[in-house]
């Protein structure tokens, strides 16, 4: 793999694709007991990700009710905690540990690191804005985990353009810890947060951190537009038969993509440069995020060895053109929409007079 700073403003470095782990584990309110991986295959998993060169591991308090971090914190007890860097995420959970107060911030912290068996978290992200807790609250509650060495650096995740900002203000003012990543839903189907959130990213250096790169499968060549039945234990089978669309953008309902002919444009393209490159669909759709401005980690989930090994193979080694990255940009491209649209010729207007239309690290 290849090694980035996690962004523009900071020194800590991570291995450029990420574990995710949100399948690890025995019991899921939102994934069906197929879709999970036991202890002793997540641990499988966890060691030959770090041998193909991954440092960098990505959970949540919230996964399979906390099973998660407990899988990763009995498998940690193993390694070398310095050569892992660990991120873990709080907001979603239960009882007073829910949301983004003081009071739930510190009881999810030490609930964490109580799973995780380890007495400081990496990377500590808050999952989502909480509109519940005026931000200083938050924000001041995070800086005080940093200064008692509980949390080396801090992030965010699921947020809009203008939340992100904010968070930004509200720490350069008061001279707290600045986040250094963002963690977003992120893939070439996906693409919405170009507009603000990632404009924030670029002017602050901020490095972002895809996460469902794959769109749950379906930028992996695998879905035929005649298929009569879907890939067997796949996520989207579940999503498409259940019609759940609390997951969708880790878990599409099938069905509302069959007949639309944009994203079979994008199906077919991927197809080709995969042929071109001797690569697979996905790894073709993983490297076109790892060549995007600011993108520092791609975060990737794995129900298995197989799947490790064929997503680290996007890490290195090999490029997409920029004539492919243009293709995939032109036939992705989300909707043009007011004022992005009047403010997207602007800037090519000063990009062709020879002057930078934005910043990036």
């Amino acid at each position: 793999m290849e090694y980035n700073y996690i962004s523009g403003n900071c020194g800590l470095k991570v291995s450029n694709v990420c574990l995710g782990t949100m399948v690890f584990g025995s019991k899921s309110h939102y994934l069906p007991a197929e879709q999970l991986v036991p202890y002793k295959e997540t641990c499988d998993i966890l060691n030959r990700f770090v041998e193909l060169g991954g440092n960098f591991i990505d959970t949540a308090n919230m996964y399979c009710g906390g099973e998660t971090e407990e899988f990763i914190g009995n498998w940690l007890s193993s390694q070398d905690r310095n050569n892992i860097v660990l991120a873990t995420k709080c907001r979603f959970n239960q009882g007073l540990s829910t949301g983004l107060s003081r009071k739930a911030i510190m009881a999810s912290v030490e609930e964490s690191l109580k799973r995780l068996k380890t007495d400081y978290i990496d990377l500590y992200q808050i999952h989502c804005w909480d509109s519940g807790t005026p931000i200083e609250e938050t924000l001041s509650a995070l800086n005080d985990l940093v200064r008692c060495g509980k949390v080396r650096y801090l992030g965010g995740s699921n947020l809009t353009g203008w939340q992100l900002q904010e968070i930004v203000d509200h720490n350069k003012t008061h001279g707290y810890s600045q986040f250094v990543s963002l963690q977003q839903c992120y893939n070439i189907l996906d693409r919405y947060s170009e507009l603000e959130p990632f404009e924030v990213c670029r002017n602050k250096g901020i490095g972002i951190l895809p996460w469902s790169p794959l769109k749950g499968g379906l930028l992996t060549g695998k879905f035929k537009r005649d298929a009569t039945a879907l890939p067997e234990n796949s996520r989207i089978a579940f999503s498409t038969k259940a019609k759940s669309a609390r997951f969708a953008q880790a878990a599409p309902d099938f069905d509302k993509f069959k007949n639309d002919e944009d994203y079979w444009k994008v199906d077919e393209l991927l197809h080709k440069l995969s042929q071109k490159h001797g690569k697979t669909v996905a790894q073709v759709s993983l490297r076109w995020l790892l060549q995007k401005h600011n993108v520092t980690s791609v975060i990737f989930g794995a129900r298995s060895v197989k799947q490790v090994e064929d997503n680290v193979g996007a890490a290195k080694g090999w490029k997409l053109t920029d004539e492919d990255m243009s293709a995939i940009d032109d036939v992705s491209a989300p909707e043009n929409l007011y004022p992005y649209s009047f403010i997207n010729s602007a800037n090519e207007d000063r990009k062709r007079s020879g002057c930078p239309s934005g910043r990036h690290f």
